[in-house]
């Protein structure tokens, strides 16, 4: 028996699911689970539903449903369950998200193919050639960027890459790279947005005397940590924290928010509706 996601978004009207039920029907389907949602901002309907059948494919799934929905445009997205979604995480020096992604994935709780690790720096490649990843350094530098980037560009291409996850990657990409792959770049925010701009964040946070530090993660916009919100947390603390133990607290958020956001993506739970995602949660 083969299992199948299905997502869909188009305009919200009467008639979607019935249209999608009918051609799961067709396709001898058996519905597992089913979530949709109409965003009030958009007017967007989005869902997600898995199915079973002994006989379907992916292009017939995907060719009956897209005949069952033509009056609708939907914007269609079908995967075999069972075929991962390829990942090339980027990271510079800091290593903490990296890791827990590659424990995770290994330990089989994160459902993604790592496919390959960029990094402008060589310190995580011995992290990363123990698990078996293909490791670039990449170097960049005001004079290279574009190269760079070029570089980048084959790399996704080389391993048709579904999203790339920049797992404390330093560097600011290009508006182009950023119109390129929207909704393609997941971020984590060393911070709880909006919050404390620019360098030293816990520091800062550290200045004001604030009760809550967190950190979020986000698809990549041209906008400087301003894209659409996949997950969030926060983690209390008290005055007489200093901040070197509101890094250690700040890192332990991070790693965690960023692997239940990538584990959204790559199960096709996170719906894009303009500046804002519908989260299909488990």
């Amino acid at each position: 028996m083969k299992r199948f996601v299905v997502t869909l978004r188009c305009a919200d009207r009467p008639g979607i699911v019935r249209a999608t039920s009918t051609a799961i029907v067709a396709l001898d389907g058996n519905i597992l689970e089913n979530d949709q949602f109409t965003d009030p901002v958009t007017g967007q309907f989005c869902m997600r539903t898995r199915f079973e059948s002994e006989t379907a494919e992916v292009d017939h799934v995907r060719s009956t449903l897209e005949s069952e929905l033509t009056e609708f445009t939907a914007t269609l997205g079908v995967r075999q369950e069972d075929v991962l979604r390829r990942a090339l995480v980027m990271v510079s020096t800091y290593d903490h998200c990296l890791a827990e992604l590659l424990y995770r994935r290994e330990q089989g709780d994160l459902p993604v193919d790592v496919v390959a690790v960029v990094s402008n720096h060589p310190d995580v490649e011995p992290l990363v050639t123990r698990y078996h990843v293909p490791f670039y350094e990449i170097a960049v530098t005001n004079e290279s960027r574009a190269a760079a980037e070029s570089e980048l560009r084959r790399l996704l291409s080389r391993y048709q890459v579904d999203f790339v996850v920049l797992a404390r990657y330093m560097q600011i990409l290009s508006p182009e790279l950023c119109r390129d792959l929207n909704g393609q770049v997941i971020n984590i925010h060393h911070s709880f947005l909006p919050g404390f701009k620019g360098a030293r964040p816990y520091h800062q946070a550290y200045e004001k005397g604030v009760k809550l530090i967190g950190a979020t993660a986000h698809f990549v916009t041209a906008d400087l940590d301003e894209g659409p919100i996949i997950d969030q947390d926060v983690v209390r603390v008290s005055h007489a924290r200093v901040p070197s133990e509101l890094v250690s607290l700040g890192r332990d958020v991070e790693r965690n928010v960023l692997a239940r956001a990538v584990k959204l993506v790559a199960e096709d739970r996170v719906a894009l509706v303009g500046n804002r995602t519908v989260i299909f949660s488990q």
